[in-house]
């Protein structure tokens, strides 16, 4: 009874920690979606890596500890942070820019009820 006890207080935190992410990622996507560049790195630039720093740090701190958590309960790993790291990085050509990017994923959570 212990373990359950400890696992169903593990998943409750997951659940916490995963709203938090999304709610952190919302807000970097609304700042991206407003003009300012950075957050999925297209263009590899040191001071816009630095600027968003802080919030990458952030996202990637709390994505750890729910992938975590997620092996502890043995669930499949953080989906909203494997799909955001994977969009992160050199686009192809034909790519839209990061603002456009953003504002798509926010369109996208807000339909999926994933928004923070």
């Amino acid at each position: 009874m212990a373990k359950a006890d400890r696992l169903a207080r593990v998943d409750a935190h997951r659940v916490e920690l995963e709203a938090e992410y999304a709610v952190a990622l919302t807000d970097a996507l609304k700042v991206a979606a407003s003009g300012k560049w950075g957050l999925f790195d297209h263009n590899g630039d040191r001071a816009m890596r630095r600027a968003i720093a802080p919030v990458i740090d952030n996202l990637a701190e709390l994505g750890d500890a729910i992938d975590k958590m997620r092996t502890q309960l043995g669930l499949p790993p953080f989906e909203l942070q494997q799909e955001f790291l994977a969009s992160r990085g050199k686009p192809s050509p034909q790519a839209v820019g990061e603002p456009k990017q953003a504002q798509a994923w926010l369109d996208r959570l807000a339909a999926t009820g994933d928004l923070g």
